[in-house]
């Protein structure tokens, strides 16, 4: 027993790859699962067919990205020394024992040079979701979306102050013409063209990577962040979109138009949505009832000043267009902003003696003032759908899905960190990751 064992590392042996790695290995069931044939003509726009040298070969390439996300290998040249070193990994990429593994730099350039700007992550993302479309794995008619947050590669410490223009949103065309027609409704003037140059607002830019935001949120870090918003089928929690911001754009800014995306590039017949309390505003809730969806969101609670009586006490007339106040005079309608807010106020000779008024407003005035959104009756239609119980039923999938989805992402496949600058490869990352949560769902759900 206390024998020493001899040396045999320098002994040959005829062995199979194959044989070595096991049965159940994750690999093996992708490889069976997952039809990689495609990347080669997906990319031969990219390479020169008549000279240069011997380019690496495609295929190989992006497999060897896949293992890198899929095991949450951050550095390339980490993974090198591991496929050199794992069967496994060898026998993935069609390598044998004895051949010799691509140089980190090699996969390095040619992302950075080759596909750098480029849609082919984009393109490989999408032909892996097609593929589990094909295995009944996405059903296309309930989807549940949210945004999480990496941190960028980027000192929050190192930053300027710069003027930044609102991007014209979507649904701001709509709003306008919205505005206009409740304005002569209401027997009010048009207002004036709205001034060409777009509204600005001072931002920091960091000097590391400008294209990341500073983000400021209720119980999250303050930092350059990117945001990556996401959408989960709730058939088997398939990703069938990923979309990266910077870290300080709204949720439901790019939301609609994603699910656009979605319908025309997979032809989702979308019937439902699940989302959490940050896409509840009145251009999101009237987009889903123009497109017909079916949206669930969750609640959070406004914001109140003590002592001052809730905007819920005051009973809005949608017959008359009135709001009543709790000691039961009424605010009539004044105007309509730009914003597509009416404005209804009440009568001061009416409230200056009212007893009350201290817990109504302290207006020099005495005047009160509620504001309600033209499109205010699409997110109280859409807030009644929580209090039913099909609402109830999709809404509780949403932690099941998304949420675990991003959980997963976060724990085992370095989801935590933008491993590069500038929002285009930090949307690779994310395209790659996603596609790597998606091929470990084929492989181990499809039959």
């Amino acid at each position: 027993m206390l024998k020493d064992r001899p040396q045999t590392q320098s002994e040959l042996e005829f062995v199979s790859i194959d044989a070595l790695v096991p049965a159940d290995h994750l690999l093996r069931k992708i490889e069976a699962k997952v039809d990689f044939t495609f990347i080669h003509d997906l990319v031969s726009p990219y390479y020169c067919q008549d000279n240069g040298r011997p380019a690496l070969d495609p295929t190989l390439m992006f497999k060897l990205l896949f293992i890198g996300y899929l095991f949450g290998i951050r550095s390339e040249r980490q993974l090198m020394k591991d496929v050199q070193v794992n069967v496994a990994y060898r026998w993935f990429l069609g390598l044998n024992l004895t051949d010799k593994v691509p140089d980190a730099s090699t996969l390095s350039q040619n992302r950075i040079r080759r596909f750098n700007e480029a849609d082919v992550y984009q393109q490989i993302f999408d032909e892996i979701v097609l593929q589990a479309m094909k295995r009944k794995l996405v059903g296309g008619k309930t989807l549940y979306t949210d945004s999480t947050h990496l941190k960028a590669n980027a000192n929050k410490n190192k930053h300027i102050k710069v003027r930044a223009q609102s991007e014209h949103q979507a649904y701001m065309d709509d709003l306008d013409k919205a505005v206009e027609e409740d304005r002569l409704r209401h027997g009010k003037k048009p207002l004036a063209p709205p001034s060409k140059r777009a509204p600005e607002r001072e931002i920091k830019q960091s000097c590391t990577d400008p294209q990341s935001g500073y983000m400021v949120r209720d119980n999250k870090p303050q930092g350059f962040f990117y945001l990556d918003h996401r959408s989960v089928d709730s058939r088997c929690s398939i990703i069938t979109d990923v979309h990266v911001t910077a870290g300080n754009v709204h949720d439901a800014v790019p939301f609609l138009s994603r699910l656009d995306r979605q319908k025309q590039r997979f032809g989702f017949t979308l019937e439902h949505v699940g989302v959490d309390a940050g896409y509840f505003t009145a251009a999101v809730c009237k987009g889903l009832e123009d497109r017909d969806i079916y949206a669930v969101m969750g609640y959070r609670r406004p914001t109140h000043k003590r002592g001052y009586f809730y905007k819920r006490e005051y009973d809005y007339d949608a017959k008359h267009d009135r709001y009543t106040c709790p000691q039961g005079e009424h605010l009539m309608y004044r105007t309509t902003s730009r914003e597509g807010y009416r404005h209804y106020q009440s009568t001061p000779l009416v409230c200056q003696d009212c007893p009350v008024r201290e817990q109504c407003t302290k207006n020099q005035q005495h005047v009160k003032t509620l504001t309600r959104h033209v499109w205010e009756d699409s997110k109280e239609r859409v807030n009644e759908h929580r209090y039913s119980d099909n609402g109830k039923a999709i809404y509780a999938r949403r932690k099941e899905t998304v949420e675990r989805s991003f959980a997963d992402a976060k724990q085992l496949h370095g989801y935590r960190y933008a491993r590069f600058r500038g929002r285009a490869k930090v949307q690779a990352q994310c395209l790659m990751v996603a596609a790597a949560q998606n091929m470990k769902k084929i492989a181990l759900m499809a039959a």
